[in-house]
């Protein structure tokens, strides 16, 4: 148990990682006039996925639940998957990606790394971890209740972010993803 503390402390300090480039790039791309979507549904977001975190440590302890290798060890490998594909789409967005939806004005649409096969490859990366990620020691109930909620919450993100861009390019000739 005290080595899947470990790792859930290190994708807790990854995702303060993350903030911290978010709050960056945020700065960065409302400086360029970016207008934002969605904020109703960020608040949900941020809470889900602490609540992710918290029910990963919490569960396997509460209902004892053992370290079973041949789910544990692919599920870890899966976690590690996913937290690389989550830092390419960070790398591939450069400046312009962040944990809200920010459009900037006039910039391209980004078309490279995994964006060249698919529109929201972060997503795929949430998705496994979420999944994933409980399943390292066991967490049944965290694992379920965070893929359903994340699926409901997913369907309005990614729905924002396609409205977003849809409008952006409308009203500007190319623009910037932020997902």
């Amino acid at each position: 148990m005290n080595l899947y503390l470990s790792i859930l402390a290190l994708v807790a300090v990854e995702r303060l990682a993350e903030l911290l480039v978010a709050r960056r790039n945020a700065a960065w791309s409302l400086a360029r006039g970016a207008r934002e979507y969605g904020r109703g549904h960020y608040p949900a977001m941020v809470a889900l996925h602490t609540a992710l975190l918290v029910g990963c440590a919490v569960e396997p302890w509460a209902a004892d639940r053992p370290f079973l290798p041949a789910v544990g060890w692919p599920a870890l490998a899966l976690v590690v998957a996913a937290q690389g594909l989550r830092w390419w789409c960070i790398a591939t967005l450069g400046l312009r990606w962040n944990t809200r939806v920010l459009v900037v004005p006039g910039l391209p649409l980004v078309a490279a790394g995994p964006y060249r096969v698919l529109s929201h490859p972060n997503y795929v990366a949430v998705v496994v971890e979420g999944l994933a990620l409980p399943l390292v020691h066991c967490a049944w109930l965290t694992a379920a209740g965070f893929t359903v909620l994340n699926a409901l919450l997913l369907r309005v993100r990614i729905r924002c972010e396609d409205t977003a861009l849809t409008r952006a390019r409308t009203t500007t000739p190319l623009v910037g993803s932020a997902s």
